[in-house]
């Protein structure tokens, strides 16, 4: 098991800018696919953001593409998620996880606790 810790939440206002990190104990953990989630109240939690160790693919919700960019830091365990130009509509607990699939909720095998944005 891996545990991810995530960090960078804050209040924002419209067309501001947040970077959320989140940190993993260890790099032993099954899969090697990385990403971010979005929940809001009422919604369905959704994949926003993911990309693999080691590789250069990245993923992202339509939503999001254009606006957020993840990247990985493997010498410091840390995935980011740099969000320009937010929405009110990006208001969320935001959740980084580990998986074998991007994007795809089912797909995750660890999840953060959550770091919370809102956009107002």
């Amino acid at each position: 098991d891996v545990q991810l810790v995530e960090s960078g939440g804050e209040l924002v206002q419209p067309g501001g800018s947040l970077r959320l990190s989140c940190v993993a104990d260890a790099y032993t953990y099954v899969g090697n696919c990385m990403g971010w989630f979005r929940q809001a109240p009422g919604k369905e939690r959704e994949g926003v953001a993911a990309t693999y160790r080691g590789g250069d693919k990245v993923y992202y919700a339509d939503s999001v593409k254009g606006r957020f960019t993840i990247s990985l830091d493997n010498a410091k365990r840390t995935l980011y998620l740099q969000m320009d130009r937010l929405k009110s509509e990006d208001t969320a607990m935001y959740y980084c996880a580990v998986g074998v699939a991007p994007l795809q909720v089912r797909e995750q095998t660890s999840w953060g606790q959550g770091t919370q944005v809102t956009v107002s």
